[in-house]
């Protein structure tokens, strides 16, 4: 879903890092454009029946609230593995929270008996509601999966999940890449930070963002094949590259996750990935890129259920 919040000082030629002032300016120009409550509280009440729903902070930002929720099983089983679901780390990026919610609605019940699912539909309710990447403080979530980490919507899931006491297996985070990462994020970026950014090819399709560390290719593999039955894979440039870094195989490239400070590699998982769909695509609808957000866990939790 593209972002057309405005966004203070987001000239790419200005060289002065923002102070308090400028975020303070930036935070006021923010509205909520979405229901939080709506699109997602009530959605996972709906689901208390069939799984345990746990608050597991509050974040605070006046004039409301936001309470965090975590999706576990009813029954926990030592024996099963452990795989965690993340979505809305980018709250903008709207098919990860909605694809994390229709999983569970969908699909996970019928995986419940080979693993203990685990899920955070929207690990950033404020950047929800009003179409941001950042949090109030212009701090990026997704950068700040670390020690004492500067963003409260990042330390609360470390915290979370650490509390769960368990290793996790595989975890797969949900993202988008939008055309608005040009247009709206790389400008403030600039801005905020007084450094030029450089605009990115945006792909037209799906890919995912495997662990430099640990790229686990058939576990990639297994999603790729698994998206294509719903929607097209991203092409490489003609540089071999997707978003300026190489592919290793068809709609994969790497990262390194952990010292990015990225959602995805603060599990330390066997199995990591991270999802970008593109729902500015004309060959997409909003629908595709949910269904394309389901069809990636499915494809990561069937490759696990071959291997074992």
């Amino acid at each position: 879903m593209s972002d057309t919040t405005a966004n203070t000082n987001t000239n790419n030629k200005n060289t002065v890092k923002w102070g308090d002032k400028e975020k303070s300016a930036w935070f006021a120009e923010q509205t909520i454009q979405r229901s939080y409550l709506e699109d997602v509280v009530a959605r996972l009440d709906r689901l208390k029946d069939k799984f345990q729903i746990e608050q597991y902070g509050t974040l605070p930002c006046a004039p409301d609230n936001y309470p965090l929720f975590i999706v576990k099983p009813q029954e926990w089983d030592k024996q099963k593995p452990t795989i965690l679901v993340t979505g809305g780390v980018h709250g903008y990026e709207t098919s990860g929270v909605h694809g994390a919610l229709s999983f569970l609605e969908t699909e996970a019940l019928n995986y419940a008996g080979q693993f203990n699912i685990v899920v955070a539909p929207c690990v950033s309710p404020w950047g929800y509601e009003t179409i941001n990447r950042w949090n109030p403080n212009a701090i990026d979530p997704n950068r700040s999966f670390k020690a004492d980490s500067p963003a409260e919507e990042s330390a609360a899931l470390m915290k979370a999940v650490a509390s769960l006491n368990t290793e996790i297996v595989a975890h797969i985070d949900l993202h988008e890449t939008t055309d608005t990462d040009n247009t709206v994020f790389r400008p403030a970026l600039a801005a905020r930070d007084g450094i030029e950014q450089e605009q990115w090819n945006i792909p037209d399709g799906f890919y995912l963002v495997g662990d430099t560390e640990n790229p686990v290719d058939d576990f990639q593999t297994s999603i790729i094949e698994s998206v294509k039955k719903v929607t097209h894979i991203a092409p490489c440039d003609e540089d071999g590259k997707i978003i300026g870094e190489p592919i290793t195989q068809e709609g994969v490239i790497n990262y390194a996750k952990k010292k990015l400070g990225l959602c995805a590699g603060f599990t330390n998982s066997q199995y990591p990935t991270t999802t970008e769909v593109y729902p500015d695509s004309p060959k997409a609808t909003d629908e595709d890129c949910v269904k394309a957000q389901v069809a990636a866990i499915k494809g990561g939790l069937d490759y696990l259920i071959e291997k074992t």
